[in-house]
């Protein structure tokens, strides 16, 4: 049975192969809302190891076979569930990555004055990756008006186990203030 969660909440994952859901609905506005989901594997010094450590669009997999991205949906506006996936299997990543966060930032935000106000229903999921059952979920509900990125949540190591927390952190400045401030 999935936990819903609260901001701040955490869960034990205790599988290694999982996915993670990341869904949202933007407002009609006449324009495409191209939404994109990022993973950044920190160290301890919470910045990536190195550039490949961020899995994007033009970085579809870490260099430890550890965290693969589905791909950009540019239209956010495909799907009923999840428009972009990231599927892990943490018993590959690289020792020196001790969380994995996962962000939503909006692309081109500034020249289609979007801003995650006009962005609806979003959340996080984490399921089975084999059996697709769902481990827990964190819709997003507060309402961003300026922001353009959002953390939604981290996996970490906790005694050897990874656990997932959910954050719902947001700032301005897109997917560059993530760069910024884990690379």
């Amino acid at each position: 049975m999935a936990i819903n969660l609260s901001k701040g909440q955490r869960v034990d994952i205790g599988l290694q192969k999982i996915g993670v859901g990341l869904g949202w609905d933007p407002a009609k506005t006449g324009q495409d809302f191209d939404l994109d989901a990022s993973a950044f594997l920190l160290g301890a010094n919470n910045k990536i190891p190195a550039d490949e450590f961020f899995v994007f669009y033009n970085n579809m997999q870490s260099p430890d076979g550890a965290v693969t991205s589905s791909g950009d949906d540019r239209t956010g506006g495909n799907s009923d569930g999840d428009d972009e996936t990231l599927t892990l299997d943490l018993g590959k990543v690289d020792p020196r990555v001790e969380q994995i966060i996962f962000t939503v930032t909006i692309h081109d935000y500034e020249t289609r004055r979007q801003n995650f106000g006009q962005v609806r229903n979003s959340f996080i999921r984490i399921y089975d990756a084999a059996s697709g059952d769902e481990i827990c979920k964190y819709e997003l509900d507060e309402d961003f008006s300026i922001e353009t990125a959002v953390e939604f949540g981290r996996l970490y190591k906790r005694n050897g186990a990874w656990r997932f927390e959910a954050m719902g952190l947001a700032t301005t400045g897109g997917l560059q203030a993530y760069v910024s401030k884990y690379a």
